[in-house]
């Protein structure tokens, strides 16, 4: 395995700039862009190898690795008690767990 293949690597579409933008969650930023989404991952690549090679050039250590990464599927979210006191009694009104209420609000949301 390559190190840059330690790193998530998106591709997407953006409409504003009416061409697919290349970044690195969580490390390097918009890096690349262009109008052939295979091309622009490829350059993501190299961008990628640069900076893995820059970091180790000045010895500095590399950021946390993100493709692969496995998630326990839990987190803590802080709301306003008014707005907890809302998402309870919605969830009771559906006979679900506050738990079960608030992940299906939030899978609605993701897709």
């Amino acid at each position: 395995m390559r190190e840059r293949d330690r790193y998530l690597k998106i591709v997407e579409w953006s409409e504003e700039d009416q061409c697919y933008v290349g970044s690195i969650p969580g490390w390097i930023g918009q890096a690349c862009h262009g109008d052939n989404e295979e091309k622009v991952y490829h350059q993501l690549c190299q961008i990628v190898d640069e900076w893995i090679e820059i970091y180790k050039q000045d010895g500095k250590p590399l950021p946390e690795e993100t493709a692969g990464k496995t998630y326990s599927g839990k987190f803590m979210l802080r709301v306003d008690p008014e707005l907890h006191k809302q998402l309870a009694i919605h969830a009771a009104q559906s006979g679900v767990s506050l738990n079960k209420y608030c992940s299906q609000q939030l899978e609605s949301c993701s897709t």
